[in-house]
């Protein structure tokens, strides 16, 4: 049972996460990586959102990323930390936050009043996050708080974004979806990562790609043009609806007016971020 409005939290978290997501996409992520080191965009990509882990090896990153081939992870990770140590990834990571921040948003909005109430809001959310069977959430918990409200921000966003992943992961094992029946039932509801960009970056070929629809199509969840049936339909949502479940607490503790406060003002930066190309044109669709 929920005190909030339906999908409240679901809400607040489309508009909070791609904003924290645009980070790993932003070119100053890219250049603040290589100016440590580390040069190839996926061993990066792991570094950054692995660091606050330690110096873990790739079965770690394979398990908490969930739809990554693992034999791209260990082609990566954990030599990646013989480049940089993960204190300099955390400390490069929080630098191109700044400046992706201060690139897409503008510099009055990173200083405005609406980003501290924003900031505010998005840290007493993740109080009511939890660490027990959350690893991401949990190494990302043990970081110190930034001082400058966006980055602040942004921090409570990455908490947020992790507490509910890892309540995903649990969702998409309860729902039989391995790591790219994930993927491919995700693209077909047609507000998933277009199959170019997956392949692309999460080591998968285009036969592993269409194994995976097969599957998919022998129980039922996508038709022999790859849409989603009606089965397939209900089992996406509810992942989702067991997701939100799962990740209700940080938003029950924030309550309504705060999350709908929070959703506010994070759609108004989001809507900002977007309108200055914070993300590939091509990077969500069916093709």
């Amino acid at each position: 049972m929920t005190s909030l409005p339906p999908r409240a939290g679901r809400r607040c978290h489309h508009s909070i996460n791609p904003l924290h997501s645009t980070v790993y996409f932003s070119p100053d992520y890219d250049k603040e990586l290589a100016g440590i080191g580390i040069e190839d965009p996926r061993a990066a990509y792991f570094a950054g959102r692995a660091a606050a882990f330690g110096a873990v090896g790739p079965g770690t990153v394979t398990a908490t990323f969930y739809n990554f081939n693992h034999e791209l992870v260990a082609r990566h990770v954990p030599a990646v930390w013989d480049i940089a140590s993960p204190e300099d990834v955390l400390a490069a990571r929080l630098r191109a936050a700044d400046s992706t921040l201060r690139r897409l948003l503008g510099e009055e909005m990173v200083a405005s009043d609406e980003m501290a109430e924003a900031a505010r809001l998005a840290l007493r959310a993740a109080e009511g996050c939890t660490r027990h069977a959350r690893p991401l959430y949990a190494a990302h918990a043990d970081l110190p708080v930034p001082e400058e409200p966006h980055l602040v921000y942004w921090h409570a966003a990455t908490l947020l974004r992790e507490h509910r992943g890892d309540g995903h992961l649990m969702a998409l094992l309860d729902a039989g979806l391995d790591p790219l029946e994930a993927l491919v039932s995700h693209t077909a509801t047609g507000k998933g990562m277009a199959p170019r960009w997956i392949i692309g970056t999460r080591g998968w070929r285009r036969a592993d790609w269409e194994a995976a629809a097969a599957r998919l199509r022998e129980r039922g969840l996508l038709d022999a043009d790859g849409e989603l049936t009606e089965a397939g339909t209900a089992l996406r949502e509810d992942v989702e609806d067991r997701t939100d479940r799962l990740d209700l607490a940080p938003y029950e503790l924030l309550g309504e007016a705060g999350v709908a406060r929070l959703t506010e003002l994070a759609r108004g930066f989001l809507m900002t971020a977007l309108a200055a190309g914070a993300f590939p044109a091509d990077l969500t669709g069916k093709e």
